[in-house]
């Protein structure tokens, strides 16, 4: 035990004289925790009667064990100088900092109708009939000190708090207080004070008595006294510790930034995870969830995981995308089809990204589906805009036929109108409309209509369909994948050399920075901050004018607004390549109908009829799109009342950078894509990036928010208390203590503290 006393000292200037009602020689007992500040709290008090010109004496009472364990610590204040060297017994006033340790040792000995300040989630009403012979206070001291920063998450100290609730308990004015506060440097706390002086609730006495009522606390059963001879086995501990925590650590999940990241929705983590563990058809089943395309967003995904990924500020971010490609690559694991309770015949309008996906989901459910595609195949721009050197056709049908077997009913060449929309109400139970973006934007500057000016869609759909021969200098107008395509594709089929003009900044730039790089190292030259102004040549486009453009203010995206300027230069060109997005357009819904909701409405009447991907959107990235058709899909089926809304609830912020103990971890830089040389790969449409050698990259994933059963909680715990158990770890709350050490060494942030509710 340790036993300090300060006795017989008085403040130098009296700033109150002592609250009327008050008998001297007054004792005060003050129970709290390891940790919460309760001998400073003794102290504090002793400060607080000292500018009133008292006698004053203060100590502590603990043993060895001090976080979380019971202490208590005494304050007498007399007019006279204090003798008494003894512990309080019988108290006038009592503080307890912490409501789980009420019982019969913190009420013990109290004087009749004695003060009790009691810190406590509860409100005064909730004591009604209880300590009745005391004058009870409530007080919510740790919200309010941890509200105002004082302590840590682990353990919250409350001792400069309570004080200003004690100090209105006793009438002392505020005027006091903050003498005090500044006497001994704590002026920062004295906001706390403050709120808990006007935040505490009083009830006086309601039952005169002898003395305070008391809880009963039974004592543990001590093992008898034995001699030194009989000691042969260890008798087990009696003291439960546990009972000294008021707060206790838990396993939980949090969001990992990569998986909050998705647009696609899927387990990021999991699907990682499950590589190292179980191979690629384990993290197949995984994704197979929610990813009925891995092969295609293995290769053309812009990976927003990744951008998100907290490795990426320690090492380099994990190379997620390349992941999930050879995960695709090496599993033809096919998806377990559930029978639904009720067959629903569902349509879908449109093959691309968005419909498979829906189509996809509806199917997996058991649910019939009927999948109309304009075109002669499935695919949509997957087929039609992304050159085979990023996305190889076998990848694409690897994915298709995975869809295909549930049992899909395609009709391609397929183009419906809207009065063939409306009949499919009587044929169907709904209908998800997925016919991505409408008609490519164009230029209203001179000279669009020359020849030699074309579309960078229908460009890249030529040169799908057969070999395609560009001569001589080619200008690709646009910033985003489209235009990279495009350019790269001009550079393989023959022209010397190829431009690409963008109004905006490199770093601006809509395109996969991977992307933007590998054009530029097979010949690609950026040309920013230009916009061309006219098209210039006799019948056929020989050059372009071209304008240089300013950073203005930002627009409604959050970028700075390009200003064109008057500023120009002229740019010989043979061919001019516009990749500039397009159009957004519901050209099937009927004059009459509205969407509200990703639904259609005629007037008040909503028709189960949906709108999924690009048209409703306007993402326009394929993995976006994935997205929004399985949660079209699972919203039709939820409003046909044949499944729960399988949305995902509301996301919590996911694990920061700042949450990962990265000294946990070896550096270790991020495994790279294997790549054709551009010399070899500029002559032909093979693919250029063969992805990753082996699933070796998995291993480098944080595991953001998610257990591995590392141990860690396990080694750092210092009393020994957590255990390993079948689904993970045990802890022995009857001993945990409530340190807070196995939340705070977790490397992935897969724990957290929360407070007891007794």
């Amino acid at each position: 035990m340790t036993h300090q006393s300060h006795a017989g000292y008085t403040g130098q200037a009296h700033t109150s004289a002592p609250p009327a009602g008050l008998s001297f020689p007054l004792e005060v007992r003050v129970h709290g925790r390891g940790g919460q500040g309760g001998v400073t709290c003794a102290k504090l008090i002793a400060t607080l009667y000292s500018q009133m010109g008292l006698h004053v004496q203060t100590f502590g009472d603990y043993g060895s064990e001090r976080s979380g364990a019971p202490v208590q610590a005494y304050t007498r204040v007399d007019r006279f100088p204090i003798t008494n060297r003894n512990k309080v017994y019988k108290p006038d006033h009592l503080i307890v900092l912490d409501e789980s340790l009420m019982g019969s040792q913190v009420l013990s000995g109290a004087a009749p109708g004695a003060m009790l300040l009691l810190n406590t989630r509860a409100g005064l009403d909730s004591y009604a009939g209880h300590y009745v012979n005391c004058q009870l206070g409530t007080v919510d001291a740790t919200a309010i000190a941890r509200e105002h920063g004082i302590g840590s998450n682990a353990v919250v100290i409350v001792n400069t708090t309570i004080l200003g609730a004690y100090a209105r308990l006793l009438g002392v004015p505020l005027t006091v207080l903050e003498t005090a506060y500044a006497s001994l440097g704590l002026s920062d706390d004295l906001a706390a004070a403050q709120y808990a002086y006007d935040a505490v609730r009083m009830r006086d006495v309601v039952q005169p008595g002898s003395g305070a009522d008391t809880s009963s606390v039974p004592n543990a059963e001590v093992p008898p006294v034995r001699l030194m001879s009989e000691h042969s086995v260890d008798y087990p501990p009696t003291l439960l510790t546990g009972a000294w925590s008021s707060q206790t650590p838990s396993y939980r999940e949090h969001d990992a930034p990569c998986n909050s990241a998705c647009p696609a929705g899927n387990d990021v983590v999991g699907f990682v995870q499950a590589l190292k563990s179980g191979g690629a058809e384990a993290a197949l089943a995984i994704l197979l969830r929610t990813q009925p395309l891995p092969s295609v967003c293995g290769r053309v995904c812009p990976a927003p995981c990744m951008q998100a990924c907290n490795r990426k500020s320690f090492d380099g971010a994990v190379n997620i995308r390349s992941l999930e490609r050879w995960i695709a690559d090496h599993s033809d694991l096919r998806p377990v089809q559930h029978p639904a309770e009720r067959r629903r015949r569902i349509a879908v309008v449109g093959g691309g990204p968005a419909g498979l996906s829906a189509a996809y989901q509806l199917a997996l459910r058991g649910h019939g589906v009927t999948l109309y595609e304009a075109g002669p195949a499935l695919g949509g721009v997957l087929r039609s805009g992304i050159p085979a050197f990023r996305l190889p056709p076998e990848a694409l049908q690897h994915d298709l036929d995975r869809i295909l077997a549930l049992g899909i009913d395609v009709h391609c060449n397929s183009r419906l109108d809207s009065d063939a929309l409306q009949r499919m109400q009587d044929d169907h139970g709904a209908t998800i409309v997925c016919t991505g973006f409408g008609p490519a934007l164009d230029l209203s500057i001179p000279g669009t209509e020359l020849d030699g000016v074309e579309q960078g869609l229908v460009f890249l759909d030529r040169v799908k369909r057969g070999p395609v021969t560009v001569h001589g200098q080619v200008l690709v107008v646009g910033g985003g994948n489209t235009a990279i395509d495009c350019a790269r594709s001009a550079l393989r089929c023959g022209a010397v050399s190829v431009k690409l003009v963008y109004r905006r900044g490199r770093e601006e730039m809509p395109a996969i920075d991977e992307e933007i790089q590998d054009a530029e190292s097979e010949g690609a030259r950026l040309m920013l901050y230009r916009q061309p102004v006219a098209f210039m040549g006799n019948g056929k486009v020989s050059s372009t004018l071209l304008a240089e453009v300013e950073a203005g203010p930002p627009d409604a995206s959050g970028r700075r607004r390009p200003v064109v300027t008057q500023r120009t230069s002229t740019v010989a060109c043979d061919k001019v390549l516009l990749a500039l997005g397009q159009t957004q357009e519901l050209d099937l819904l009927p004059g009459n109908w509205q969407v509200r909701n990703d639904r259609a409405w005629q007037g008040d009447q909503a028709k189960q009829i949906w709108f999924a991907g690009d048209c409703a959107s306007g993402d326009g990235t394929v993995t976006h799109a994935i997205g929004n058709g399985r949660r079209i899909a699972l919203a039709v089926l939820s409003s046909l009342e044949d499944a729960a809304d399988e949305s995902p609830t509301e996301a919590t912020a996911p694990v920061a950078p700042a949450q990962i103990r990265f000294s946990h971890f070896e550096v270790t830089p991020p495994h790279r894509d294997r790549q054709i040389p551009p010399s070899v790969r500029r002559a032909n449409f093979e693919e250029s990036n063969l992805g990753l050698s082996g699933p070796e990259e998995a291993g480098r994933c944080f595991s953001c928010g998610h257990c591995t059963h590392c141990d860690t909680c396990l080694l750092y715990c210092p009393d020994g208390v957590i255990r390993r158990s079948e689904d993970g770890y045990r802890i022995d709350s009857k001993y945990c203590k409530g340190c807070g050490m196995c939340v705070a060494e977790c490397p992935r942030s897969a724990m957290e503290m929360h407070e007891k509710i007794t």
